[in-house]
C-alpha cells in the first residue's frame, strides 16, 4: 500500500506527516531541523512500503532532495489547500490528506523541471506581463540581468544554498583560482549552517538574498512576500557578520505585475541571470561547463546552485568553467559590481 508524506515547513525546519490510503496516521508525527533533511529523508525512505512526498509551491527546496532518494514527489497547490501562515506552509497532515483525497489534483514533479513542473508557460507569462515594471526597475539601476557588453566582466553566481558540502567544495576552486562569485542564499538554510555563510562572507563574496523557502512569488501575498525577503534578510545578517544582503533574486525567476512593483519598493537590487546551464536537472559537469562556455558574453550573469539538491556535478563542472572563460580574456566579478549605482526606487506603474 502506497503511504503519502506531507512535508510542511516553518520559520526552523520541517515537520512531517504520514498517512495510509485511509487517511489514517501510518507513522509518528516527526519534525526535523533543516541540517538534519538527511535524517528526514532516511526517515521517509525507510517507512517499509512506497511513498509518496507532498509539498506545496511555497516549498522549493526539497524536492530534488526526494526525488535522489526514490520518492514519488508531488506539489500541492493552493486550490486544494486551507489558507497558510504568513512564513510557512499549510500543516503537514494537510499536505498528506490532500494526496489521499485526490492524487489527480496533485502535480508529480519531474526532475528536468522540478517544483515549476506544469506552470512553465504560466511563469513565463508572468514574466511577460511584468515586462513594463522590471524595464522601469532596469533604468533605475534597480534589476539587471546581464551588465555592461563593452566590456570583459562576467559574474558567477550560484543559488539555493549553503548546502555542505558543496558549497564548500565550490569556495574551495573560487579560492583556488582566486575568483569573487554571488551567492544567493535561502534563509532557512542560513539558519541551518551559519558557518557557511560566515565563511562566503569573509572570503569576499557578495552575498544575495534568494527568499526564506523558495516559494513561487506569483501565489504568495504582499505580506507573505515581505516576510520571505526580510527574515531572509536578518538571517543571513546574523549568520555573515554583515549588512542585510543589498542583492535579490527571484526563485525561478517567477514575477507577476504585482510582484514587480513589490521589487520596486524593498530595499535590495534584483539580479537575473542570461546563461542557465540548467545544472540543477544534473546534465552531466562536461554539459554544464560546455553551455556556460558556449552561452557566455561580457556581462553576463551565470546562473548556477549550490544547493536544492546534489550538486556534484556542478563543482565538478566549475574548474572548466573558470579556466575556459579565462583562457577567453574574461574577468570575474561580483554580481554587485555589475549593479548600476542604485538611486530612488522606480516607479512601477499601476
Amino acid at each position: 500500500m502506497t503511504l503519502y508524506a506531507g512535508v510542511a515547513w516553518d520559520a526552523t525546519g520541517w515537520a512531517v506527516e504520514v498517512l495510509d490510503a485511509d487517511g489514517r496516521r501510518a507513522a509518528p508525527a516527526r519534525n526535523f531541523g533543516v541540517a538534519d533533511t538527511g535524517v528526514m529523508i532516511a526517515f521517509l525512505r525507510d517507512l517499509g512500503a512506497p511513498t509518496t512526498a507532498v509539498v506545496d509551491s511555497t516549498n522549493g527546496m526539497l524536492d530534488g532532495h526526494l526525488a535522489a532518494a526514490g520518492l514519488d514527489v508531488y506539489r500541492a497547490d493552493p486550490p486544494v489547500l486551507p489558507p497558510r501562515p504568513v512564513l510557512g506552509s499549510v500543516p503537514a497532515a494537510d499536505l498528506a490528506g490532500a494526496a489521499v483525497r485526490d492524487l489527480s489534483l496533485l502535480t508529480r514533479l519531474r526532475r528536468d523541471h522540478g517544483t515549476l513542473t506544469g506552470r512553465t508557460e504560466e511563469n513565463a507569462a508572468g514574466m511577460r506581463a511584468s515586462a513594463p515594471q522590471m524595464e522601469a526597475l532596469t533604468a533605475a539601476g534597480r534589476c539587471l540581468d546581464s551588465g555592461p557588453r563593452d566590456r570583459p566582466d562576467v559574474a558567477l553566481t550560484f543559488d539555493d544554498g549553503p548546502n555542505p558540502p558543496y558549497t564548500g567544495r565550490i569556495l574551495d576552486t573560487l579560492a583556488r583560482y582566486a575568483v569573487p562569485a554571488t551567492f544567493f542564499c535561502i534563509g532557512l538554510n542560513a539558519t541551518a549552517y551559519p558557518d557557511e555563510v560566515a565563511r562566503t562572507a569573509e572570503e569576499r563574496h557578495a552575498l544575495g538574498n534568494h527568499t526564506w523557502s523558495h516559494p513561487f512569488l506569483p501565489e504568495l501575498t504582499r505580506a507573505e512576500f515581505t516576510a520571505q525577503v526580510e527574515r531572509t534578510g536578518e538571517a543571513m545578517a546574523t549568520a555573515g557578520g554583515v549588512a542585510a544582503p543589498a542583492l535579490f533574486r527571484p526563485p525561478y525567476g517567477s514575477r507577476s505585475p504585482d510582484v514587480a512593483r513589490w521589487f520596486g519598493e524593498m530595499d535590495p537590487s534584483v539580479v537575473l541571470w542570461d546563461v542557465d546551464p540548467g545544472d540543477w536537472a544534473m546534465p552531466g559537469a562536461d554539459a554544464i561547463a560546455r553551455t556556460v562556455l558556449d552561452q557566455t558574453r561580457p556581462g553576463s550573469v551565470i546562473l548556477m546552485h549550490d544547493g536544492g539538491g546534489d550538486r556534484f556535478q556542478t563543482a565538478e563542472a566549475l574548474p572548466a568553467i573558470i579556466e575556459g572563460l579565462l583562457g577567453r580574456g574574461y574577468r570575474f566579478v561580483r554580481a554587485d559590481e555589475l549593479v548600476p549605482a542604485t538611486g530612488r526606487p522606480a516607479d512601477t506603474g499601476p
